[in-house]
């Protein structure tokens, strides 16, 4: 998936895409194993996808907790 499309998800549905990516890297590591792999690169772009959904994830959580905080004073 593209950043832009990443940063337009809510929480929920990154962590699906989350799930996702990681049966996929999971399955790409077993045919890895097997010599299976037709697309090795695949695996460094879904390891990257990875990470960058968990750094969404983290700036929305921040950010909410953040704006609640402030909400209080």
């Amino acid at each position: 998936m593209k950043t832009k499309e990443l940063k337009n998800l809510s929480v929920s549905q990154l962590e699906k895409e989350l799930a996702n990516f990681k049966k996929e890297k999971f399955n790409l590591r077993i045919q890895k194993m097997n010599s299976q792999i037709t697309n090795s690169a695949r695996i460094t772009i879904v390891r990257r996808t990875i990470a960058k959904i968990l750094t969404f994830i983290n700036q929305k959580k921040k950010e909410k907790w953040v704006k609640e905080f402030y909400k209080e004073k």
